[in-house]
């Protein structure tokens, strides 16, 4: 391999750099802090400079130029997690179930180092535009990936994060109503609640999303109530834990939840029971007199109201795979009655559990004014959260309100 101090072009080579007439390509030779031997490769004089530029940079400012050019974005987010000792559990399992399903694969796989501003964007940009993932979602894979790039800033890995702004650019960018939290229609409340009553096969479910619509609990607090937190007497359910999923455990492969305190500080809160949740309570206990209670024990605690068809605890699975057969079967048995009656069908769209704690919500910001009664039953840590639900919630009531006004108009 043929090397000169000078170039083909004959320009002298600073120390450390080379030219190979081989090749026509230019190397720049140094030695990182650990006494390894390492080159920077380049087919422009000029590029190879820039290239020695920003190592000196890198070296002035104590960045390890070897971990930015070969550590992913996987291993920064695993070491984040695992140092993250504050985390409450519902939280962590939250994190890690929305990190492992849309980022590790494919964009977690990328060099950390290399990765800029216009990246993160356009990967958060795709998710919502292309897969049909709800910018709340990524609003959550967000709070995954900016403490992960930050610890990278720290760890002198990068220099800058290339999370900053960009969900709130991305925001501006899709306009307001694409953050709109979803809950059903009046109409299709009743439908859902309807057709559930009195059925062969799925009134069994009738009483259990009674209680999730009547209460707004999220659904680890659901399935994680005892009959310990409830008072018949005094009317209310004491939201105190959650049951959140967990990691295989090598000495209980089987076990799949744990408990955790509620999501927020806020979420540990006493919820009054409407008349029609009190009525379910008092049918699931009585239907359990005969079948008996659940008897499964999940980290000491014991006495759980609902279960699935094993006697074990309900998940978050169970329940949304119980909607989606519901759904399914109305859906079908609608558009035949809608074609006969000569009408278009009223069709549920398809959601999960989590519309149910919206449903509630909107049904609670349309028929009350007080907004700190409503945050302190939904458990929101910020008013926010409750304030945007109440505009979206009372901003569909203005025709309603208008027409309301309208016919009073005349007593005025």
């Amino acid at each position: 391999m043929a090397k000169s101090r000078k170039d083909n072009k004959g320009r002298v080579l600073r120390k450390g750099e080379s030219f190979r007439s081989t090749d026509n390509r230019y190397t720049y030779t140094y030695t990182d802090p650990k006494g390894n031997r390492k080159f920077i490769y380049a087919n422009d004089l000029m590029k190879l400079r820039e290239k020695e530029d920003d190592l000196k940079r890198d070296q002035l400012d104590g960045i390890d130029h070897y971990l930015s050019g070969h550590i992913t974005v996987n291993e920064v987010f695993d070491r984040c997690m695992a140092v993250k000792t504050n985390l409450r559990r519902t939280t962590r399992a939250n994190y890690e179930m929305m990190y492992n399903k849309h980022v590790r694969k494919g964009f977690g796989e990328r060099i950390i180092g290399k990765i800029k501003y216009s990246d993160v964007k356009l990967f958060y940009y795709q998710m919502v535009t292309e897969d049909g993932i709800q910018p709340n979602t990524v609003s959550t894979i967000h709070s995954c990936l900016l403490p992960t790039f930050e610890m990278a800033v720290r760890d002198d890995i990068i220099r800058r994060n290339p999370c900053r702004g960009v969900l709130g650019e991305l925001s501006n960018d899709l306009g307001k109503n694409k953050g709109v939290r979803n809950a059903l229609t009046i109409e299709q409340q009743q439908a859902f609640m309807n057709y559930m009553k009195g059925h062969e096969i799925y009134d069994h479910w009738w009483p259990i999303f009674m209680i999730l619509l009547g209460t707004g609990c999220r659904c680890g607090e659901f399935i994680g109530l005892r009959w310990q937190d409830i008072d018949m007497e005094k009317r209310t359910i004491d939201i105190n834990h959650s049951l959140v999923r967990v990691k295989k455990d090598r000495k209980d492969p089987a076990r799949r939840l744990g408990v955790s305190l509620p999501k927020t500080a806020a979420g540990t809160r006493v919820i009054p029971m409407m008349d029609q949740v009190h009525e379910c309570f008092k049918r699931i206990y009585e239907e359990q007199l005969v079948t008996g209670f659940n008897k499964t024990v999940i980290e000491g605690m014991s006495g759980f109201i609902f279960k699935n068809a094993n006697g074990d605890v309900l998940c978050e699975q169970n329940l949304n795979s119980a909607i989606k057969r519901i759904v399914t079967s109305y859906n079908m048995e609608e558009e035949v009655k809608a074609a006969k009656e000569k009408r278009e069908p009223l069709l549920l769209p398809n959601f999960s559990v989590h519309y149910l704690r919206h449903t509630f919500c909107t049904r609670f910001c349309e028929n009350e004014t007080n907004i700190k009664v409503i945050q302190s039953v939904m458990g929101h840590k910020d008013i926010h959260t409750t304030m945007d639900v109440y505009a979206e919630a009372t901003g569909s009531k203005k025709q309603e309100a208008m027409q309301n006004l309208s016919a009073k108009w005349k007593e005025f």
